[in-house]
């Protein structure tokens, strides 16, 4: 399912659609497809909706990660199970898996297929235990993991359980009999609440491993952190040009990428094709660097994000944030963590931009400013909270 705004990830999303946000220098949907197709899952349909284009572009045909992609649009939003069943007469008549397209995971989901076929439910639900599950759908299940309640983004006082859904389902053909067509219609607030009400089992899977929707620059930092972590090697995919540098691996080098005199790259990191790294410049763990970045002398980051074609000034640190392409910070600046800075902005020299600040599309940050709250383009909406 590939139709949401990403409006929570905004600036990230005002040109791009959520699944195709890089991490570790590709699309994330990219990674998804290439997990469910390491597991067996060789026949995807993808639902589009926003800017459905460029998951065309990035995935193609599916030749490349040996699947076959289907492709089917909304012409107006239709929920998470109005989407689906948009696309029935390519899922009828076997069980099938629906993922969400901006879903950043490791899970065995082929065990989760299995387990839903020998429990015979119109349903099954992925879930996994969380700290804080107010912000998703939250589930009650039983010794058989049927679940007996189900709460969809619960209060204070009704957090009955800390199983979440991790919005990863299983469902039988049965289940388009009770989703209405051409209409608005959601699995959490709509089909399971009708499935329970009639009698119709939905059973839960108890989901190990690592998780997350990508629903909030945090969560984009940590599902990175753990591509990042995956990484058993240093590889290095053409030219490398270094001069008097040190890289302590697993570190992932482009082609034609250059390190300066004294600096030091210690991985897990993963560096794009063409970029520059000046002299006696520190990259830090868990950090992502595009094609043809930047990174002037005596320049540190740590466990950030940078997109393509970043420029960072020299004695600049930037901490926990993630920049978009074709930005520009200038000499002397601190950018703290859990920033994001959106594509073809200016930062002056000097500028000091405070944690869990977000800054929209192309402004431009005069000299010596501190930032202390999100910048806005009135280009740009200015909504960062929904879907």
């Amino acid at each position: 399912m590939c139709g949401g705004e990403g409006t929570r990830l905004r600036p990230l999303t005002f040109e791009r659609p959520k699944p195709c946000i890089p991490i570790v220098n590709r699309p994330s949907i990219e990674h998804l497809v290439a997990h469910l197709s390491n597991l067996g899952f060789r026949d995807i349909v993808i639902t589009l909706g926003y800017m459905g284009t460029a998951i065309e572009e990035a995935l193609g045909d599916g030749s490349l990660s040996g699947t076959t992609i289907t492709y089917v649009r909304e012409k107006t939003k239709l929920g998470t199970a109005g989407s689906v069943k948009n696309a029935q007469k390519y899922l009828d008549g076997s069980d099938f898996l629906v993922v969400g397209g901006d879903h950043v995971t490791d899970l065995n989901v082929l065990d989760f297929y299995r387990a839903h076929k020998k429990e015979k439910a119109a349903i099954s639900i992925g879930l996994i235990s969380i700290d804080d599950p107010c912000e998703y759908g939250i589930a009650e299940i039983d010794v058989s993991y049927t679940i007996k309640r189900f709460k969809e983004k619960p209060a204070p006082g009704e957090i009955f359980s800390n199983l979440a859904s991790t919005g990863m389902y299983v469902c039988s053909p049965e289940i388009f009999d009770h989703i209405p067509s051409g209409e608005k219609f959601d699995f959490a607030r709509d089909l399971f609440p009708h499935l329970m009400e009639t009698n119709h089992p939905i059973k839960g899977w108890l989901a190990r491993g690592n998780w997350t929707d990508v629903g909030s620059p945090h969560s984009l930092r940590q599902a990175e952190r753990w591509m990042l972590a995956g990484m058993a090697t240093t590889t290095i995919n053409g030219d490398l040009s270094m001069r008097g540098s040190h890289i302590r691996g697993p570190v992932e080098l482009g082609d034609s990428v250059s390190l300066g005199r004294n600096s030091r790259i210690i991985g897990p990191v993963a560096i794009g094709a063409g970029s520059m790294i000046g002299d006696n410049v520190l990259v830090g763990p868990y950090t992502s660097i595009g094609e043809k970045c930047i990174l002037r002398n005596n320049v540190k980051i740590f466990s950030s994000s940078l997109y393509n074609r970043v420029i960072c000034g020299a004695n600049t640190t930037i901490s926990g944030s993630i920049i978009d392409n074709d930005t520009h910070v200038g000499d002397h600046c601190s950018i703290e963590n859990d920033t994001v800075i959106g594509p073809r902005v200016v930062l002056r020299n000097t500028v000091i931009v405070h944690s869990k600040t977000r800054i929209w599309p192309e402004v431009v940050v005069p000299e010596g400013t501190v930032v202390k709250e999100h910048l806005l383009n009135e280009k740009f909406d200015a909504r960062c909270e929904g879907s």
